[in-house]
């Protein structure tokens, strides 16, 4: 009966458990040390633990909140660790913990706590993994709790131990920081210029906040120090906000405590892919002293808590544009030299092995800008011996440069009523950008050489131009025929009309090398006009076998590729240049033409090329795109005249047609034998 009992009521509290009635793991009449000792993947922090009075006494006869990190987050951990900073006098389950609660180390440093939108907790910038809090009553009677952590919880600590500095806000650290564990980071440059702007009460506000501090080392331009002002001051402060690198979010924007009328500057952080954390400024709006655009600072050391809130170690001070493009690119090698991953090292040392002639020819430019790609963008099999070439990379770090200062935007104004079409240092080729979305939500992407790329990061601003990091290398195709019609949003009804006629089937193949002239949609559109009746032939299913032999019409299949170069070469010997399609052939004749490429922004002189099919003449929008099994060429209107589209009453007849034809047939033979 007993023994029925005792099972009962063992089945009633797994019932409250599974129903959430219980706290998580919650355990009666044992000890938090025991539960430390038996789990072997917490025998590092329980080690120490044994060894400190304080915390066993605590352990023994204090309710307490213990944050216990991982063996594997001490294998990370470089340093000494502090256990009782591990430790609050006061029990907190998870949903418990709010801004901040006082550690148990001397002077009650505060632990600060962020709730992540996914649900995540940190307690400074360790993630408490939710599923192994433990709640439980020590022999006390006194209510403990133990969660377990991914990162040791590091406090700002003195050099010496005999020196008294405990629990310092953010403007008291940086009076101190030579005697302060931050490594040969030094702050004196910065903290003179807050002192001398009179704007220590910002640093001595209590609340929580995050500051950025600008190291010595991003002073070492003579006249940097003296741009300074109390407002740049400002734009490095994030006023009522707490912000550890592991909990922040990606690239989303805080208001600084520079945000008035007349300025205003955001502050975000950004995480590198190889795990490098920048913060980054944005002034919005600004004057003739703090001009608009977005400046990028390495974070050098995360996360130093103080008694206000969190400091972050920065190279060099934000708001402040300063730098011509080159000096900003060359600014990545003191970045590499100190043993730091610059955000575009991989790109200055391409330029560099290239021979340097890019960049001083950047040097002399008055007005630049630069699609930088990131380190990670290099990261490519088929970029490895092209950067072997000299002479090809050379074209191809020149397809990266812009003889104007071009953000986001004026890009955005240049593509109100067609995608922008802008020039580049690589003779006759041209980006093509396009802006989706409004605000910071808008994604900009910019193709050339058939790469489609996207802006990673936009408006990098230096005193004559601008830098936007994208996440491939240009004129480095990685896409077939067919993956290049199906992102590209210039050629989407050429895609779509391939694709229900099957005709797309053929692109993927890379046995193959495939010469595709593109109509893009805006010659299209123009077909509509001059052809409304066949137009919407063509893009009807019933119709598909019109379609596919229009196309096939555009589409050159043979040994080698054309390159505009290549048929305008061999026009000059013939009238017309046949070339092989899957259907018959394509006669043609290519010409070079001589434009000037002008609008509100800018004016340059281009060469282009034309083709002439059948007493038409169809300019080249965008030739040579590049493919993995082929080229492309964008052109302003497809090789079609009306009698191409003709369904007269007895050539050609839809399936839909047929089909209805067959029924009635059909129908009236049984309806016959019926009768």
């Amino acid at each position: 009966m007993f023994a029925r009992c005792k099972l009962s009521a063992l089945a009633a509290l797994l019932l409250l458990c599974c129903c959430g009635c219980l706290a998580p793991n919650a355990v009666d009449a044992a000890e938090l040390a025991d539960k430390l000792r038996d789990d072997s993947e917490l025998s590092q922090f329980y080690s120490l633990l044994e060894q400190n009075q304080v915390a066993n006494s605590t352990l023994a006869l204090r309710s307490c909140t213990i944050f216990v990190p991982t063996n594997e987050a001490f294998q990370r951990h470089k340093g000494t660790t502090h256990v009782l900073y591990h430790i609050t006098t006061a029990a907190f389950s998870q949903k418990q913990l709010k801004t901040s609660v006082s550690s148990d180390m001397e002077g009650n440093p505060p632990l600060y706590i962020t709730h992540g939108r996914n649900g995540d907790i940190y307690v400074n910038n360790a993630r408490i993994i939710p599923s192994l809090s433990v709640e439980l009553t020590n022999k006390e009677g006194k209510r403990q709790v133990m969660h377990i952590i991914d990162e040791v919880l590091e406090p700002l600590t003195a050099k010496s131990s005999s020196t008294d500095l405990n629990n310092m806000d953010a403007m008291q650290f940086m009076r101190n920081a030579d005697q302060l564990n931050i490594g040969a980071n030094g702050l004196r440059t910065y903290r003179a210029q807050v002192t001398m702007n009179k704007k220590e009460s910002l640093y001595e506000s209590p609340g929580l906040h995050t500051f950025l501090v600008p190291v010595d080392e991003g002073f070492k331009m003579s006249s940097r120090s003296t741009l300074v002002d109390g407002k740049v001051i400002d734009g490095h402060v994030i006023p009522n906000t707490v912000i550890f690198t592991a909990a922040s979010q990606h690239d989303e924007p805080k208001t600084s405590a520079a945000f008035e009328d007349q300025l205003k500057v955001t502050v975000s952080f950004i995480k590198e892919k190889d795990g490098k954390m920048y913060v980054k400024s944005r002034t919005m709006s600004g004057d003739a002293k703090h001009p608009e655009g977005v400046v990028l600072a390495l974070i050098v050391k995360a996360n130093i808590p103080v008694k206000n809130g969190v400091v972050h170690l920065i190279h060099r001070p934000l708001v402040i544009i300063d730098t011509t493009v080159t000096e900003f690119l060359q600014s990545l090698k003191f970045l590499t030299d100190n043993g730091e991953n610059g955000a575009l090292r991989k790109f200055y040392e391409v330029i560099m092995d290239a021979g340097g002639e890019v960049l001083d020819g950047i040097a002399k430019m008055s007005e630049v800008t630069i699609l930088a790609p990131s380190n990670e963008a290099w990261n490519v099999s088929s970029i490895d011996n092209i950067v072997r070439d000299r002479k090809r990379i050379v074209d191809i770090i020149k397809m990266h440069i812009i003889r104007d200062r071009l953000n986001v935007g004026k890009i955005r104004q240049k593509n109100a009523n067609m995608i922008a079409q802008v020039p580049t240092e690589n003779n006759r080729t041209f980006l093509y950008f396009n802006v989706q979305g409004e605000g910071a939500d808008a994604v900009v992407t910019v193709e050339g050489g058939g790469v489609n790329a996207t802006v990673l990061q936009a408006d990098v601003a230096q005193t004559n131009g601008y830098v936007h990091i994208i996440d491939r290398v240009l004129g480095v195709p990685h896409n077939t025929v067919l993956g290049k019609l199906q992102t590209d949003p210039m050629m989407s009804d050429t895609y779509r009309m391939g694709e229900f006629s099957h005709f797309n089937d053929q692109l993927n193949n890379t046995q193959r090398r495939y010469t595709f002239f593109v109509p893009r949609d805006k010659g299209w559109q123009q077909t509509e006009l001059d052809y409304p009746s066949a137009h919407k032939k063509l893009f009807m299913r019933d119709f598909h076998y019109h379609s596919k032999n229009l196309l096939e019409r555009h589409l050159v299949i043979a040994d080698q590729v054309y390159t505009m170069k290549d048929l305008a070469q061999m026009s000059l010997t013939t009238d017309q240049v046949v070339l092989p399609t899957l259907r018959d052939s394509l006669k043609v004749k290519v010409e070079e033409e001589a434009g000037h490429l002008h609008d509100e922004f800018a004016s340059h002189e281009w060469t282009g090329y034309v083709i002439y099919w059948n007493y038409k003449k169809i300019n080249v929008y965008r030739p040579d795109v590049e493919c993995t099994n082929g080229i492309i060429h964008v052109i302003d209107y497809p090789l079609m005249e009306e009698k191409d589209i003709v369904v007269s009453g007895g050539s050609y007849l839809p399936e839909s047609s047929i089909c209805i034809m067959l029924a009635n047939l059909i129908m009236i033979t049984v309806a016959k034998f019926l009768n």
